[in-house]
């Protein structure tokens, strides 16, 4: 082993720093920072999500050889208005923005799922707090918790209600001309 394998060895061996973490709000910051660099984006509503969807139908074979076709006549290429180059430059720029896609996804999804298990923590926590509150309460040396413990209570009764359903009005019968409330006509 020379001298130079051996210090790049030893360097690798050597614990490295780990990156800071960011705050969340660095990493909105962030984010939108890259955003205003992606050139184009179009946000969707699920309905023209799912729209555009139906609209594409053609397999890769198919469309790999209707790009052939494009580039086979000039004809073609002046009919659909593009030349092959830029349609098979088109394509490969979608093919690179799914890897992008692929993972904002995975990145949100860890996220969402890091995020969701802080708040289950902090829902144990509350109900131990809650718990080791009701029980402190009890003994008059500890009065100062009563209120807080009658607030949680009071909370807790009120998020079980059951929401009364809006009272749905009765169809009006629509009146006919000439008809009274005795049934007799008017006159």
């Amino acid at each position: 082993m020379s001298t130079n394998e051996k210090a790049t060895s030893a360097a690798a061996d050597v614990p490295q720093p780990a990156p800071a973490t960011l705050a969340p709000e660095e990493i909105v910051d962030q984010l939108r920072a890259i955003s205003t660099r992606m050139g184009e984006v179009t946000p969707l509503t699920s309905a023209q999500r799912k729209a555009l969807r139906g609209r594409i139908r053609t397999s890769n074979p198919i469309l790999q050889a209707s790009i052939n076709v494009i580039g086979a006549l000039d004809n073609v290429s002046q009919a659909v208005g593009q030349p092959a180059d830029e349609v098979r430059s088109l394509q490969s720029e979608a093919n690179r923005w799914t890897a992008v896609e692929d993972e904002l996804r995975t990145m949100l999804n860890g996220v969402s799922g890091a995020n969701l298990i802080r708040r289950l923590r902090i829902d144990v926590l509350a109900a131990q707090a809650y718990a080791i509150g009701t029980q402190l309460a009890r003994d008059p040396a500890n009065a100062i918790l009563v209120p807080h413990v009658e607030e949680i209570k009071r909370l807790k009764r009120f998020s079980r209600r059951k929401k009364a359903a809006p009272a749905s009005p009765a169809p009006e019968q629509p009146a006919t001309e000439g008809s009274g409330t005795s049934g007799e006509p008017e006159g």
